[in-house]
């Protein structure tokens, strides 16, 4: 009684993993992680539901995706989910957005740049066991401002590249439950893919007794259009 757990014990050290990408472990409580896994079971009910994406050759990603603020589809955002309901995507709430600054502000150290970013759209992922996400950019984007990526439920490998192409140098990274994971500046438009998702690695005190949920919050840069 009293003495350190083993999580305090064998606690995972942040990581730069390349300029302007940053993984800090456990960032997220358990209590945080579990308010996101009810906001999330919330907006996957609609108004645009949880749904796969149809890829422009036909094919259908494994992961299966719902968005606030703007709607992505490949390759453009939109108000309105026109490949799925025709339905207005639920809005981006501003308590998410002040989540987004704090780890900012975490990942970074820099409270200018935290006050400055201004999150209006976010991309949630649900994986199953199965599901992958190919070596890819997020570059439809009209703002160069940084990409949060925040980790619930399941491990993963996520596999972190270069600029130039979806081959090597890339870097993996083993993200957790509770994990931040920020890139910006010269590692912005770094391609990046989970090739696999760890089963029995779920996190039941959140709420997710299978898969992974994964959010990623970013400037879309079109705030001012269609508002």
């Amino acid at each position: 009684m009293g003495g350190p757990s083993l999580d305090g014990l064998f606690r995972r050290p942040r990581q730069v993993v390349a300029p302007g990408a940053v993984h800090v472990p456990e960032w997220l409580s358990p209590e945080r992680r579990a308010e996101l896994v009810v906001a999330c079971r919330q907006w996957a009910r609609g108004p645009v539901p949880l749904r796969q994406t149809v890829l422009p050759g036909g094919g259908v990603m494994s992961v299966r995706t719902v968005c606030l603020g703007w709607h992505w589809q490949p390759y453009r955002y939109a108000r309105t989910a026109d490949d799925v309901n025709g339905a207005r995507v639920a809005p981006f709430p501003q308590w998410l957005g002040d989540l987004g600054r704090a780890a900012v502000a975490e990942a970074y150290g820099d409270e200018d740049a935290a006050r400055a970013y201004a999150p209006d759209t976010a991309l949630i992922n649900f994986y199953d066991d199965a599901a992958r996400m190919g070596m890819h950019q997020d570059k439809e984007e009209r703002s160069g401002a940084p990409v949060v990526s925040l980790s619930i439920g399941a491990g993963c490998v996520f596999r972190f590249g270069n600029t130039e192409g979806r081959g090597r140098p890339y870097t993996d990274v083993e993200l957790a439950s509770g994990d931040l994971f920020v890139f910006g500046g010269p590692s912005r438009f770094a391609f990046h893919g989970v090739p696999k998702v760890y089963p029995g690695t779920a996190d039941p005190a959140a709420g997710l007794r299978a898969g992974r949920l994964n959010l990623t919050l970013r400037e879309t840069g079109m705030a001012s259009r269609n508002a």
